[in-house]
This record gives C-alpha cells, sequence and structure tokens, in this order.
C-alpha cells in the first residue's frame, strides 16, 4: 500500500514537472501567462515567478502589464524573497501611480522588508527601506484599512532601531576608558537615541546611560572640566527624576546627584 502512494506520488510529480518544461518552452505568451495565474493560484510561486519573469517585458504596454507586473512581485512576496518583492512592487506604482494594485504595493513593498529585517545586532539598511516605504504609504493613504497596521509596525521597527543604539550605549560604557575614553561616545549615543526615539520603551535606560556616563566622565575628568561635569551630572539627574519620579534607577542616580552635588564649588 505505502510503495503504490510512493509510485502515485511520483508519477504527479513527474507528470507536474513534465508540464511545467513544455509550458516553459512554448512560444504561445498567453498560455503561458494562464499558467502562470494558475501556479500562482495554487501556491507555486517558484513556477509562476519563473513564467512571469520572463512574461512581464513582453507584455508592456498590453492589457496584461499591470496585472503580470503585480503577480510577480507577489510570487517573490511568496517565496518570501522580500528584497525582490520590494523592487517589484515599487516598479509597479511607480509605473502605474494610479493603478488598481497601487496601494496594495505601496503597503506590501513595506511590509515585506520589515518582515525580513534583520536583528538589532546586524546592519539595519532594511529597516530604514521599511520604515520610509511604510511612512510614504501612510502619506498617501492615511485613511486606509492598513493603516493602524502599517502605523503599528512603524513603531516596532522605530523600537528595534533604538534598541540598536542602545546595545551601542551599553557597549560603550563597558568599555569605559579601554582605548580612550568611550564615556563621551556612551553620551552622544544616547543623547541621540533620545532625541531621535523620544518616545521609545528605552528611553528610561538611554536617559539613565546618559547621566551613568557624566558621571564616569566627572570622575576621570581634569581640573579644568571637572565642575562644569559635576553639573552636568546634577542637571541630569533633575532631568531623570522629573520624567521618572519612581523610575528603577532613582536610588542609584540619588548617589551620583549627592556625591556630584557636595562637590560643586559655588562662585557667587
Amino acid at each position: 500500500m505505502k510503495k503504490g502512494l510512493f509510485f502515485l506520488v511520483m508519477m504527479l510529480l513527474l507528470t507536474s514537472c513534465g508540464e511545467f518544461n513544455k509550458i516553459l518552452k512554448s512560444t504561445d505568451y498567453e498560455v503561458k501567462y494562464s499558467y502562470a495565474k494558475k501556479y500562482f493560484n495554487a501556491k507555486q510561486y517558484s513556477k509562476s515567478a519563473t513564467l512571469l519573469d520572463e512574461l512581464v517585458p513582453i507584455f508592456k504596454g498590453t492589457s496584461n502589464a499591470e496585472e503580470s507586473l503585480y503577480l510577480l512581485a507577489q510570487s517573490y512576496y511568496g517565496e518570501k524573497d522580500y528584497q525582490t518583492a520590494s523592487q517589484y512592487f515599487k516598479t509597479y506604482y511607480t509605473t502605474y501611480p494610479k493603478g488598481e494594485y497601487t496601494e496594495l504595493c505601496r503597503f506590501y513593498s513595506g511590509y515585506g522588508l520589515y518582515l525580513d529585517s534583520p536583528d538589532p545586532r546586524l546592519d539595519q539598511k532594511q529597516t530604514y527601506e521599511a520604515i520610509q516605504e511604510l511612512q510614504l504609504y501612510l502619506e498617501y493613504y492615511p485613511q486606509s484599512e492598513r493603516a493602524k497596521q502599517a502605523q503599528n509596525i512603524l513603531f516596532e521597527l522605530q523600537e528595534k532601531l533604538a534598541y540598536k543604539e542602545l546595545m551601542a550605549v551599553r557597549l560603550y560604557f563597558n568599555l569605559g576608558t579601554y582605548m580612550g575614553n568611550n564615556y563621551l561616545s556612551s553620551v552622544i549615543t544616547a543623547e541621540n537615541a533620545l532625541k531621535n526615539y523620544p518616545y521609545s520603551k528605552y528611553r528610561e535606560e538611554l536617559m539613565y546611560y546618559v547621566l551613568r556616563s557624566k558621571y564616569e566622565l566627572a570622575l576621570v575628568s581634569i581640573e579644568e572640566k571637572l565642575q562644569s561635569r559635576y553639573r552636568d551630572v546634577v542637571d541630569e539627574y533633575y532631568a531623570y527624576k522629573n520624567e521618572y519620579p519612581e523610575g528603577k534607577y532613582m536610588k542609584e542616580v540619588t548617589k551620583y546627584f549627592e556625591y556630584a552635588n557636595k562637590r560643586i564649588v559655588n562662585t557667587y
């Protein structure tokens, strides 16, 4: 019984492969297109993409041009080749700015890149591209049924970028004075992150690292910079306290504040 089932499956596969190879060699483009749509609807995206890759240039200027380009983009999307899919979605909406599938192409161009967005430890080129595409989508279709989803994805991607910055801040802080003064880099990176992602869930920790890094900077400062850096610690303490009076770092930053405040020399 099992052996018979195996041969049946193999026969079906061979028949399917034979059919595809026959269609691939055909010079009847309408027949090829009907099979491309058949394979697409059957979720055989590799086959539909192979046929459509040939047909899309041929169909330029014809009644099949728009649909074939859209199906090609969706075929690559179905294969999870999101970079290629995004390029074809962009090609569609730039070629047909008022086309039947323009809204969908603008959305999926960004959504596919979002699905392909890498781990925060890696280069975030695709994340930035996804953000750009989704922001454009919201500009064009602010009332779309997908607008809320696009907005939520944007927040998620921005949080990923904020977290990447936080990891850099932690790294600089942990390096301390190794091969230079990394506390200053920690401050600059954290302050830029706070500016670029003001509503991030990592805001409190970023503010903590600004204060803590400035405190560490003061401890290793030369005499000429000591007073200004103690004042920086005090200023950061009040900034943190105003936003997070019950913050999880409150006890710790109070110690830094008290240490710095006692060492500030009033000149008036």
